[in-house]
């Protein structure tokens, strides 16, 4: 491979289990190398936070830098940004133009952007040979490869998803289907790796350095085939026009030119067949699925999984080789006011039934509560030698010790700095979290998303050291783990209904609904 097509990242594998297969935990360092010979290192396993028009869910951008040192990686959805043409982060000029136009530090925050929403599985138009479709807040709109192309080096992220075709209409699908979703990707894949200075360069030539690493979405849904046929695509030999178009890159496959894989678990799902009794268990089917597409594939590439919904599910994923996950679920949680509160390893197992991975702070049972959101970690104002402290801003706010800036006025990292050097104060509790909740303030929720991503990274924090100290007892946590906490979740249902209550609660037509209850309540 030429020097002028040398990746972004580069993925070193620090450590594996005894295993002595691909599919096993292992510990990683992802490496960002910046222009400026400035490196921005991520430790995996670990996690990536979600955006909603390119901003964290309930995090201002103050808050958003007392996290900082927890959210090193941040993904955009850019069809939020389609609706205009075009779109709005591509008029941003300058070296870290995505960076500078959504307000995150390049120094610190790593980007990525993908096309799609990975966790939006809703029915979809179908897409075409020469574009995808995309939702955006004015209906759907096509999406074309070359766009995309052209999207990804005018904003200069850190991290490129590529366009995949990915149905999103009723399965199950067509082996005639199946087959152009799989060369569709692959094609849109060329596409984007061919040198920018032309659709067809000549053998002289120069290729444009690649300013960002590129991650392939692993297609096939849930055909064993397709997958198998995928990724063994990826690794053929390229000839004629394919070669010809990647002329002076140096690549002699498209795999080449990947710099790791991702799996898309929401999608994945929707295709799989409903389970009914008797069926193998759907996670199962899942795991067989991600391993056949990865069997081809170089195992030294990190891999990126999205769609997860619980800490049991992200084991499981680590212990077959995941590296990167979403924190979607987390942030789901905090949205409906669930704080979360479990811990990786277990240090004390439950004795009276399972334990719920979070509370329900809309509950009445936290009305008089004025503990910390978390048992499992201690604030930093009162530290304890049982449990780990949590220095989320929820649990151990820091009293400023200078002026607070607000905006774009806010010097680089000030406030990352200045939290090292202030006091800290008494953790919000429970109690305050509940009173806000219930008066439908907005700092109710970004209290309890800055506490949630707090838990999640302290969580593989814990994968991470038990990897590291002991490795051949990971799989004798996990199932500790397993043991003291219910995977059922059923505190966030219970929270989405109370949300679903309380929001009904204000709002137009409450003057009716509050009669209509009253007229009941009299019969």
């Amino acid at each position: 491979m030429s020097a002028s097509t040398a990746s972004p990242l580069s993925f070193t594998i620090t450590h594996t289990a005894p295993k002595a297969t691909r599919f096993a935990p292992r510990l990683g360092k992802l490496t960002f190398h910046r222009q400026n010979d400035q490196r921005i290192q991520l430790q995996t396993p670990g996690m990536l936070a979600t955006t909603s028009r390119g901003v964290v869910p309930h995090l201002s951008r103050d808050y958003y830098a007392q996290c900082e040192q927890s959210l090193r990686w941040t993904s955009v959805v850019f069809e939020s940004f389609l609706e205009q043409n075009p779109p709005v982060p591509t008029l941003q000029n300058g070296e870290h133009a995505l960076h500078t136009f959504l307000g995150f530090n390049p120094n610190t925050t790593v980007l990525s952007i993908t096309a799609r929403d990975p966790h939006d599985a809703r029915e979809m138009p179908t897409n075409g040979n020469a574009h995808i479709c995309a939702h955006t807040l004015r209906g759907v709109r096509k999406l074309s490869p070359e766009d995309w192309r052209s999207y990804a080096h005018s904003t200069k992220p850190d991290v490129l998803i590529a366009l995949s075709d990915t149905p999103f209409t009723d399965p199950p699908y067509s082996q005639k289907r199946l087959t152009k979703s799989i060369e569709r990707s692959a094609a849109w894949l060329l596409n984007i790796l061919r040198p920018f200075s032309s659709s067809l360069p000549s053998p002289s030539a120069t290729p444009d350095p690649k300013s960002f690493a590129l991650f392939v979405p692993l297609a096939g849904t849930s055909s064993i085939g397709a997958r198998r046929a995928f990724s063994e695509s990826l690794r053929e030999p390229l000839y004629g026009p394919e070669a010809d178009a990647l002329k002076g890159t140096g690549y002699t496959c498209l795999d080449d030119g990947v710099d790791g894989y991702t799996v898309d678990l929401v999608p994945l799902r929707a295709s799989l067949p409903a389970p009914s009794n008797g069926d193998v268990r759907q996670d199962e089917m899942i795991k067989e699925l991600v391993q056949t597409s990865l069997k081809p594939l170089p195992p030294a590439k990190p891999l990126l999984i999205t769609g997860t919904s619980t800490p049991h599910e992200i084991l499981r994923l680590v212990s077959d080789g995941g590296d990167i996950f979403d924190s979607k679920w987390a942030q789901r949680c905090a949205d409906l006011g669930v704080t979360l509160d479990f811990e990786f390893p277990v240090r004390n197992e439950s004795t009276n039934g399972k334990k719920q991975l979070g509370h329900n702070i809309y509950s009445t049972d936290y009305t008089h509560d004025f503990s910390p959101l978390s048992s499992s970690l201690a604030p930093a104002s009162s530290p304890s030698d049982a449990v780990p402290t949590c220095f989320c801003p929820t649990c151990s706010p820091v009293k400023p010790t200078s002026r607070l800036y607000h905006g774009i006025d806010r010097p680089q990292d000030s406030l990352v700095e200045d939290s090292g050097r202030g006091e800290y104060e008494k953790p919000y509790t429970r109690a305050y979290v509940h009173h806000l909740l219930h008066t439908h303030e907005m700092g109710a929720h970004a209290l309890l998303a800055m506490h949630n991503l707090a838990v999640l990274e302290a969580f593989f924090e814990g994968v991470r050291s038990v990897l590291a100290s002991s490795p051949s007892m990971f799989e004798d946590e996990v199932a500790r783990f397993a043991e003291t906490y219910d995977e059922e979740f059923g505190v966030l249902k219970e929270a989405g209904d109370m949300w679903l209550g309380v929001e009904k609660a204000r709002g137009k037509g409450r003057l009716a609904r509050e009669k209509e209850a009253a007229g009941g309540d009299d019969e």
